[in-house]
């Protein structure tokens, strides 16, 4: 991940900080944590110029997870500082003391809560569907379970087709006899 650095007591943050926003939300599980860390640091790469806490995340089936997040969650809790809840099948962070956001940048904060405020009304195979589309994981699920997503690929998009392809797609369809 070139010079990108994690920062374990920043992503340790991250997690109660999102588990205590979340906390109200009846969709929010270890699934949207998984995702709405994913797309703060990758939308925080692309628009900051630096992901949030610069954890490295890994392509699984239900989408991009942080390779870190089971370990530091451990950790959390064998501290006190959460509790683990089984509700539905889902496992929930329930954060048992406030976030310190100390080390955390207005602008970083507004992008977590943008992220959070997206995937609010959304559930767990929603957000699975969702972080499905990004290009980045798509290219490492290709290459196996657990491949990295590099942060670079924030800036890879699927361009919309316009209208000039359109009509060439729409041109080589009839050639081909599809249309």
């Amino acid at each position: 991940m070139g010079n990108i650095k994690y920062d374990k007591e920043k992503f340790a943050e991250l997690i109660i900080y999102v588990a205590e926003r979340c906390e109200s939300h009846r969709l929010f599980g270890a699934t949207k944590m998984n995702k709405i860390l994913f797309f703060s640091d990758f939308i925080a790469f692309r628009e900051l110029g630096a992901p949030i806490t610069g954890a490295q995340y890994q392509a699984l089936e239900r989408g991009p997870a942080p390779v870190k997040l089971l370990p530091v969650r451990k950790v959390l809790e064998k501290q006190g500082q959460i509790a683990i809840q089984r509700i539905g099948g889902q496992e929930r962070i329930v954060p048992l003391r406030d976030p310190d956001l100390s080390g955390f940048s207005a602008s970083e904060i507004s992008i977590v809560e943008s992220v959070i405020d997206e995937l609010r009304t959304l559930s767990a195979d929603e957000v699975s569907d969702l972080s499905h589309e990004f290009l980045g994981w798509e290219a490492a699920i290709a290459e196996g379970p657990k491949t990295p997503i590099p942060y670079e690929t924030a800036f890879v998009s699927n361009p919309e087709i316009d209208a000039f392809d359109s009509s060439i797609v729409r041109e080589k369809a009839r050639e081909h006899g599809y249309v």
